[in-house]
């Protein structure tokens, strides 16, 4: 973790951030072994010294479609340095959970054009130890993306998602963040809209490094960015608030195991057969629970700048963020008011 004074030292004057190659001593930084190591000196490496730096993460995994067309997209534009550091298996719905015990193994995988390591974390341990420098031979990033998640993040899902934790995490430390998700519709969606999702989303990633680059991003939030189903047919970018849609979970005795394929975003309350599941043999004492949903809803009245709502109406919705979770302000004066009588 890096100090305050570090972290200032990682900026301009102008508010930019410098990617830091060296460590304290002004000597090269190695903080891996020279077999784990990403070669970020080579040659061609050199000549981008320059670009601005683009870390990915995700929660659904390093081997997700939609962070890999979304690293693609990055790549293809030769503009940015693209790092990645993802999850090395499916983390959906793992929230803003940490690994605190354990240390975290880190493989490479091999991705076209980025240094990636695939993490034995969560999106919110990638997201911390990506802007570390401790992982890319010094590098830091000036953005980091996290998605594109299979499945919206709207309305109380961003206490749920592992993707807007990834953007949470860094947002924490300082650092530019953005969580991307794809509005998937089982039976109507298909991996190609995630590939479309990506490349609506290029232009606001490039808008935003244009404002860091200026020094003009604001630092006071992140943002939550949500592709429509229809994506090749969006209706624009709205900027919207963080509403109240929620799917309502509930929980059905089953005598299977196996976990769900589908995420929380994506459940089908019909999930469980004989054709992907196995049959629990493990105690006859022991009592198995599914979660399901059984509805979903968001309040009607809230506006039409809420995200779920806006979202389905065809925009790509952006929805700035903060990491505190306050409580409205009308309810200060009635928790005061009750303490004065104790």
């Amino acid at each position: 973790m890096r100090t305050a004074s570090e972290r200032e030292k990682g900026r301009d004057v102008g508010g930019k951030r410098k990617t830091r190659t060296h460590n304290g001593n002004g000597e090269a930084a190695s903080p891996l072994p020279a077999r784990a190591r990403t070669d970020l000196a080579s040659p061609s490496m050199a000549s981008t010294a320059a670009q601005p730096v683009v870390m990915v993460t995700n929660d659904d995994g390093i081997d997700a479609p939609g962070l890999r067309f979304l690293v693609d997209q990055l790549v293809a534009q030769g503009r940015y340095r693209v790092l990645v550091c993802a999850p090395d298996t499916d983390r959906s719905g793992v929230s803003h959970c940490i690994t605190w015990r354990s240390p975290l193994s880190c493989k490479r995988v091999d991705i076209t054009g980025a240094p990636a390591f695939g993490v034995s974390g969560t999106p919110a341990d990638c997201a911390s130890l990506g802007i570390s420098g401790k992982l890319f031979d010094g590098l830091v990033p000036d953005l980091v993306l996290s998605g594109i998640n299979i499945g919206s993040n709207c309305g109380f899902h961003v206490v749920y998602s592992g993707t807007v934790a990834g953007a949470r995490e860094a947002f924490i430390y300082g650092f530019p963040a953005l969580a991307m998700s794809y509005n998937w519709v089982a039976g109507k969606s298909s991996v190609n809209d995630l590939k479309v999702a990506a490349e609506v989303c290029m232009p606001l990633i490039n808008a935003v490094m244009v404002e860091i680059k200026n020094g003009t991003y604001p630092k006071g939030s992140f943002l939550n960015i949500d592709v429509p189903t229809d994506a090749g047919h969006h209706k624009g970018y709205k900027i919207t608030k963080q509403g109240k849609f929620m799917a309502r979970i509930g929980w059905e005795p089953t005598a299977y195991k196996k976990p769900a394929v589908e995420s929380y975003q994506t459940a089908n309350v019909n999930a469980d057969t004989e054709n992907d599941m196995e049959v629990d043999s493990s105690s006859e004492n022991d009592l198995l629970f599914k979660r399901v949903i059984v509805k979903r809803s968001y309040d009607e009245e809230e506006g039409d700048d809420i995200d779920y709502k806006s979202l389905v109406d065809g925009y790509i919705t952006v929805t700035p963020l903060v990491a505190h979770s306050r409580a409205e302000a009308d309810a200060i004066p009635y928790y005061k008011a009750c303490l004065s009588r104790i």
